[in-house]
Order: structure tokens, then C-alpha cells, then sequence
């Protein structure tokens, strides 16, 4: 009876048997399987050069994009590979003297303050001096009192405050104008009541309000204000030794005016003092001081065995770029297709048609806008600074990183083939396609699924149809434990995709065959 139908090139053929293990015990190889962990590198020669000849279109695109969307001036640092490779400035940080920017001109980098005091609150997670999970009113008791949106919600937690999900309403533009409110004020707010727009925990919603919160958190749970703790515990240990968050301790000449393109031409606008707010906007940047924040978290990728001697844990960063809500609008499109995006730790995450993962954040408040990006997997970050009302370069930051990757033909790291895989393959190569022994490769619940002769019938019917082997294909992992070859005979080709178990010396579990022309 023929037991594989015409279709058989699109079906998957689970290959196992049932006989107990024969003689061939000598010949597996026993091995943990993560005593060889490597991590994925780049394949890309001459990667740094190639990037660097797109240099003028990026300078250009910037050059173009700052003109035809008024700034009075822009500032950018592109950082590969654990430092920026390129920068540069235009226009006028000063339009009253005409001084021109620098990339040791410090701008308000607005909301891309909120990763900062995420990555505050990780740490004190990491030294056992807060929980995720606490209630925020066990740190701002006046929340104890506040009226939900239903009598069933649950307590505002502070990774609701990090997720933007404590179903505060969004705040944009209220919340910019609170920057300078005092602690008190803060805290009068909350006692007054605060109106909710939906349950915790059920929904996102971009809230300016929950990153205050979450300043306010650090004083108590540090004693001393969340600027300070930031800048001695994350600013300084980077070398970002210039960035400030109040405007007046920031020499004339090295900070950038705000402005407003209102009526064909500029207004400045009034710079607001720092205050219980600046925790969700507050921070002044440069090019320089933020490229080295911007190489900290490129870092982190990816998971390795080197020393981790950052001011957060290697793992505590990557932590940061998991998306933990996503938006309400996901997915959307873009010229690539369908696109996920969602929100992280301080960080939005989006991940496009292509598979390519973006981790970012941009800014934007009265007089300044600016944005920043990472691709983890290509590691290649950039940063843009503007000092006009809410002039975020969010498309040409996106337009510059398409570029790149595209021009200079750039790959995401490639996952080597693990000591343990390569071996697995090699023993299944000596079993096929004759199958003609059953040794201990496979593990207990392999010989256990069907009969053996069934199998072998099945995988005789694939080998009839592929025909004599021709050669064998290198192995593509697609971890460390799983991964699939190609086996090209004479007719056609058969994709060979098997998995191992977790155990301390891990064999396989799963094997499949797909004909596949």
C-alpha cells in the first residue's frame, strides 16, 4: 500500500521508531549541551567600511530633512559597534547669535528621558530594594486612596507605571507643561483624585503622569532625588559627565534654545525649570554624551560569557527591549508590510515584515525634539537631536537606518552551529536514508511513537521520490538545541529539521523530512 500521497512534498514526516537502541553506543557522542554556548556574530567583511561610504547620504538626508521641516538646527552621532563612527551638526543652537551647534551642545531630549528612569528602577529591582510587582501606593501612600475606573480593578503596580498600562489616560501635551511641578505638587495631584481611563493592567496608554510616579518612587526608595541617583548610578558610570537636568547649570554656549515655527517664523520658547516631571522628559543631552548611553545598550546584545561590568546588568538591558504590552493599534503597516510594535521598559519595541527589530524612543516638548533607535541584531544605532517644538527626526532616523542596511548591504548576526548539532547531524547522516540501525541518538520518547517498520516505510517512500543522495547541506541552527539541513538527491531535495531535548547531554526528540522540490 502506498502510504505517502502525491502531496507528500508539502507534508511533514515525523521520523521515529519504536525498537529498542542496538549496538551502537560506542559511536554517540555524549555532550552538555551548553557546554559549547556561542553566540551569533557578524559574517559581514569589511562591515565598518561599507557603512562608512553611506556617510554622505547621511549627511545629506539630515541636511534636507532639517530644511524642509524649519529646524534651527539638528545634531545626529551614528554608533556601530560599541561607538559613534559618525556625526554632525547644522544650523543655529542660538538664533539670536547665530552660534552653531556642536556634538557637545546639549538639547532636551524629552520623553527619551523615560528609558533613563526605567533603567533606574530595573536596578534597584536587581539590588532587592523594590519588587515589579509592589503596589505603587506602598511607596506613595496617597495612591492607597485614589478611585478606579471600576470597583474591581486591581492596585496600580510599578510595572503597570513602566508598561504604560495603569489605565491613566494619555497626557500628551498636559503632561509636558507639569515638567517643573514640585514633589508637592506631584503628590497634591495624586491626593485630589486621579481620573482613570480604563482598569490597570488591561490596555496601553502613553502616560507622561506614570513615569513622574515612577521618579517619585526612586526618592523614596533611594533617599535622595531620582536626578541624583540617576546621574551618579547610570550618567557618570557611562562617562556621560555633561548631560544635566536643569537648564541654568549648563554654560551659554553649550546649550541649544528651544523654538517655535509659528506664523513663518521662529519664536523661542521658555525653557522650563527640571522637577517632579522631568522623569518622563526632563534630561539635556549631547551627541556625544548620549552615543555612549546609545553603545550601552547595544552592549547587551547578544547573551555572551564575557564579564559584565555595566552600571546594569547585561540582562537588565535586554529586559528593557522585550515588549511587555503592545499597542492597541498593532499591528500597522509600513512600506514593508505589517508591522508589530508595542511598548517595553522606557522603550518602544517594533518588529517589520522583514523580522528586523527596532528598539526606540523618541522626545518631544516645547522648544526641542530628538529620537533614538537601535537594531540589536545588526548592531547599528543612531541619535537625533532638534531644538524645534516637538520636531522629533523620527523619519529620517528611519529613512537613514533603511539606507544603511540597505546600501551597505548589511546582515544580522549569524548563529554559528553548536558542537552538539553538528554532531547529532553526523549520526543521523549515518542512519540515512537506509535507516538501516536505530542507535541511542534518539531520546525515550522517540522509540515509543510508532513502529519502526512504519517509519521506515515512510522514510523509503521520501527516498524514492528524492532519489540517490547527490550531497549534504551545511547545517542551518536555528538555536542552539534545533536546526534543519539539506539533503539533495537526484530528483529532488529534502529538508532535514530535527530538535534535541533538555537534557544535560540532549538528544533528539524530533525529526522531520519535507520534500521541498
Amino acid at each position: 500500500m502506498k502510504l505517502l500521497s502525491n502531496f507528500a512534498a508539502l507534508c511533514l514526516l515525523s521520523i521515529v521508531a519504536c525498537q529498542a537502541p542496538t549496538s551502537k553506543t560506542s559511536e554517540i557522542v555524549e555532550i552538555k549541551g551548553s557546554a559549547d554556548y556561542m553566540p551569533p556574530v557578524f559574517t559581514d567583511k569589511d562591515r565598518l567600511e561599507k557603512i562608512s561610504q553611506v556617510f554622505p547620504v547621511v549627511d545629506k538626508i539630515f541636511k534636507d530633512f532639517a530644511n524642509q521641516n524649519h529646524y534651527p538646527s539638528i545634531a545626529y552621532g551614528l554608533i556601530v559597534d560599541g561607538k559613534m563612527i559618525h556625526s554632525g551638526v547644522s544650523g543655529e543652537a542660538n538664533r539670536a547669535t547665530g552660534q552653531a551647534p556642536t556634538t557637545k551642545t546639549l538639547y532636551r531630549i524629552a520623553s527619551m528621558s523615560k528609558s533613563f528612569t526605567a533603567m533606574a528602577i530595573l536596578k534597584l529591582r536587581d539590588e532587592g530594594k523594590l519588587d515589579l510587582q509592589d503596589p505603587a501606593h506602598q511607596y506613595i501612600p496617597e495612591l492607597k486612596n485614589i478611585t478606579y475606573a471600576t470597583a474591581d480593578s486591581p492596585p496600580v503596580t510599578i510595572q503597570h507605571l513602566l508598561t504604560m498600562s495603569a489605565g491613566f489616560p494619555e497626557d500628551n501635551p498636559w503632561g509636558d507643561r507639569q515638567l517643573d511641578d514640585t514633589n508637592e505638587e506631584l503628590i497634591a495631584l495624586i491626593a485630589e483624585g486621579i481620573s482613570f481611563s480604563n482598569a490597570p493592567g488591561l490596555s496601553y496608554e502613553y502616560s507622561n503622569l506614570g513615569f513622574a510616579l515612577l521618579g517619585n518612587i526612586i526618592n523614596k526608595v533611594t533617599g535622595t532625588t531620582y536626578q541624583q541617583y540617576i546621574t551618579d548610578n547610570i550618567l557618570k558610570p557611562l562617562g556621560m559627565n555633561d548631560s544635566k537636568w536643569e537648564y541654568t547649570e549648563i554654560p551659554e554656549n553649550q546649550i541649544a534654545l528651544g523654538y517655535h515655527w509659528v506664523n513663518e517664523q521662529w519664536q523661542e520658547e521658555p525653557i522650563l525649570h527640571d522637577g517632579a516631571f522631568g522623569a518622563m522628559g526632563g534630561l539635556f543631552c549631547s551627541i556625544e554624551d548620549f552615543s555612549k548611553y546609545v553603545a550601552f545598550h547595544l552592549s547587551a546584545w547578544p547573551p555572551r560569557n564575557e564579564p559584565d561590568n555595566g552600571p546594569v546588568k547585561r540582562s537588565t538591558v535586554r529586559e528593557m527591549h522585550q515588549v511587555w504590552r503592545m499597542n492597541d493599534n498593532s499591528p500597522a503597516n509600513n512600506q514593508y508590510g505589517p508591522y508589530d510594535f508595542g511598548y517595553a521598559y522606557g522603550l518602544g519595541w517594533q518588529k517589520d515584515a522583514r523580522g528586523i527589530v527596532r528598539i526606540s524612543h523618541s522626545g518631544g516638548l516645547p522648544g526641542y525634539g530628538s529620537e533614538w533607535r537601535i537594531f540589536p541584531d545588526y548592531g547599528i544605532g543612531i541619535v537625533s537631536f532638534s531644538n524645534r517644538r516637538y520636531g522629533a527626526p523620527s523619519r529620517a532616523n528611519e529613512q537613514i537606518m533603511d539606507t544603511i542596511i540597505s546600501l551597505a548591504n548589511l546582515k544580522p548576526r549569524t548563529l554559528p552551529v553548536s558542537k552538539i548539532l553538528e554532531i547529532r547531524k553526523n549520526e543521523l547522516m549515518n542512519i540515512l536514508p537506509d535507516w538501516s540501525e536505530s542507535p541511542e541518538l534518539f531520546a525515550e520518547n522517540f522509540y515509543m511513537d510508532m513502529p519502526l517498520d512504519l517509519r521506515k516505510r515512510e522514510i523509503d517512500e521520501v527516498f524514492a521520490e528524492v532519489g540517490p543522495v547527490k550531497s549534504v547541506g551545511e547545517l542551518t541552527p536555528l538555536n542552539q538545541l534545533r536546526g534543519y539541513f539539506v539533503i539533495k538527491g537526484e530528483k529532488k531535495s529534502v529538508r532535514v529539521f530535527f530538535t534535541l531535548t533538555p537534557e544535560n547531554t540532549p538528544l533528539i526528540q524530533q525529526l522531520n523530512l519535507r520534500i521541498i522540490d
